[in-house]
């Protein structure tokens, strides 16, 4: 089949209409929707089917799939729950409890698993259940934007190496948010802080809140710089915002996009977002 696209941003980003992800795929369409994936960077779905089993079925069509760090409220599974209901009774988890304080870094423009040596590929984050208002998640893409940096700029970054830690990006939001244990789980690697996409070539920016400094560079100098990168890459123009509706799948390139969550009203609306990441399969530095 060929698939049916629509433009989301001028930039990046497609919904594919008319393909459920739940139920069984063929090669060749899988192909269409990897290839949309390359060079869109991000896919959307609406109105799909999918369950636990199937979305990580689905998933794993992108590679291996990541399992979660223990600090995560669901630690060591295939799923990174963004939600504000226990696991276990279905009740809202208030506001002041650990778990809700841990999720507060996806306000964060952040791309996931940047703090692991072997940063993820992509990202799959179903709608199970969606607050009539507020909860949008909000996508910056690092490419278009590497693609407009003044060439003055392009020649400074290119080549340039940057730490990342998880330890520092949970410390902007509270330094005790985390063990002695889970911190010594993720220690800090080192991520290229321009990455080049090996299907098409294009270039892009490697940034986010996990990055903490430049190497080499006095701390300061260094986060002045990722700074600027950052909130050069987050200009409207580069940003794409998606409302929720229940039943969508979205599924972006972690290598080349940034994304944020957005508030709601967690005390008025239940809202249970599962995620699944696909692991990388090479480091960015050598």
């Amino acid at each position: 089949m060929t698939l049916t696209l629509r433009r989301l941003h001028p930039l990046f980003g497609v919904e594919i209409i008319g393909v459920d992800t739940g139920q069984p795929m063929t090669d060749a369409t899988f192909s269409d929707v990897r290839a949309a994936f390359e060079e869109y960077s991000l896919v959307v779905f609406r109105d799909q089917t999918l369950d636990d089993e199937s979305q990580v079925a689905f998933s794993q069509r992108f590679g291996p799939l990541e399992t979660t760090v223990k600090a995560n409220p669901a630690g060591g599974s295939y799923f990174a729950r963004q939600s504000n209901l226990d696991i276990k009774s279905g009740d809202v988890i208030p506001a002041n409890d650990k778990r809700m304080i841990y999720q507060k870094a996806n306000y964060f423009w952040h791309t996931d698993s940047s703090f692991k040596p072997i940063p993820s590929l992509c990202s799959l984050l179903s709608g199970r259940i969606v607050p009539p208002a507020g909860g949008d998640t909000e996508f910056a893409s690092m490419r278009a934007a590497y693609a407009e940096l003044p060439e003055a700029l392009k020649r400074r970054v290119d080549g340039l190496v940057a730490e990342h830690s998880f330890v520092y990006s949970r410390g902007l939001i509270d330094p005790s948010v985390l063990t002695d244990e889970e911190k010594a789980e993720t220690p800090p690697v080192r991520q290229a802080l321009v990455r080049t996409n090996p299907v098409n070539g294009r270039k892009s920016l490697y940034l986010g809140a996990h990055a903490s400094h430049i190497i080499g560079w006095p701390i300061e100098e260094g986060r002045a710089l990722l700074k600027e990168l950052t909130e050069f890459t987050t200009q409207p123009r580069f940003c794409y915002a998606h409302k929720w509706r229940q039943g969508d799948l979205v599924v972006w390139d972690n290598r080349c996009l940034l994304h944020r969550a957005t508030a709601y009203d967690g005390k008025a609306h239940k809202r249970l977002m599962q995620r699944t990441t696909v692991a990388g399969d090479a480091p960015t530095v050598p």
